[in-house]
């Protein structure tokens, strides 16, 4: 399971909503939804943070004008997630009952399949 990420801001407990970057070649500050992942070089804000902060001077800010989503999913994102981990589990079954152990090897050499990870050829050749 995912940590919940809070806002870097030193003092502040609140789980963090934006995101702030620093493009330092265009001297701008881009504050933006929260990022998929947590970067080394960005910032993570909650909502009265993100919507307070100001560009140093001679800076540009760019600020995302929708509003920012809460970082915890509600109950109708878990349900569809939980049906789309139902599907996929159900597809899985249905196409590998049946097929022998040759016809899934034949499948296995031509796709370059390796369990979970897959094998791509080389475009150069």
């Amino acid at each position: 399971m995912r940590a919940l990420r809070r806002c870097c801001r030193p003092g502040c407990k609140n789980p963090a909503v934006a995101t702030l970057t620093y493009v330092y070649s265009d001297s701008t500050a881009v504050v933006g939804p929260l990022a998929t992942v947590d970067e080394p070089h960005s910032w993570d804000l909650c909502d009265s943070h993100a919507s307070r902060i100001t560009a140093p001077k001679g800076w540009e800010l760019v600020r995302y004008e929708g509003g920012f989503a809460s970082p915890t999913p509600d109950e109708d994102d878990l349900t569809a997630l939980a049906e789309a981990v139902r599907e996929a589990g159900r597809g899985e079954r249905g196409t590998s009952e049946g097929r022998s152990e040759d016809a899934l090897s034949q499948v296995n050499t031509r796709t370059g399949r390796r369990g979970h990870l897959r094998v791509l050829p080389d475009p150069t050749s």
